[in-house]
């Protein structure tokens, strides 16, 4: 449950991203930056000032987007581990915000500043537009997390009904 609900959840930022772009001319994350920036920390190094000025890794692409997806699930999953399994068959949207806006934590602590954008985007050329920009994308995220778990959890009922 929580690999579908995770990338689920994930492609529902993705979707946000698209509309943003096409809507707003606001660019997505370039995934293949974050594949750059995890594979030089593989071997070691978590700084950088910036990623972008970093040498590319082959497959950066490829690894930035498994990474992204990877990460969706492991959210989804901490969700059930805290909320238990019965949350996949009553999702709440509270819990799922709650997961989905905290993990806005990862890249405000982690990636923001191993990619040399600074703690919360203190780096960047607009702070507060950035910080905003993550909060809402990872409140996307949490209603793509109750999203996706409501259709499972439909699904599931579905298959019981019909089997059983």
């Amino acid at each position: 449950m929580a690999l579908l609900i995770g990338a689920g959840a994930t492609a529902a930022t993705d979707i946000w991203a698209a509309a943003q772009k096409r809507l707003l001319g606001i660019p997505p994350l370039d995934y293949a930056l974050v594949g750059r920036w995890l594979a030089h920390l593989a071997r070691g190094r978590f700084r950088h000032d910036p990623i972008a000025a970093s040498p590319p890794v082959q497959g950066e692409r490829l690894i930035g987007w498994i990474a992204h997806y990877l990460i969706g699930m492991a959210f989804a999953a901490l969700l059930l581990v805290f909320w238990g399994l019965d949350w996949t068959r009553h999702p709440t949207l509270g819990p799922a915000l709650i997961v989905g806006i905290g993990s806005v934590a990862a890249p405000f602590l982690l990636m923001q500043p191993g990619m040399g954008a600074g703690v919360a985007a203190s780096r960047t050329p607009r702070p507060a537009a950035a910080r905003l920009h993550s909060l809402v994308t990872h409140g996307i995220f949490g209603l793509g997390l109750y999203g996706t778990g409501w259709v499972a959890s439909l699904l599931d009922t579905f298959q019981w009904r019909s089997c059983c």
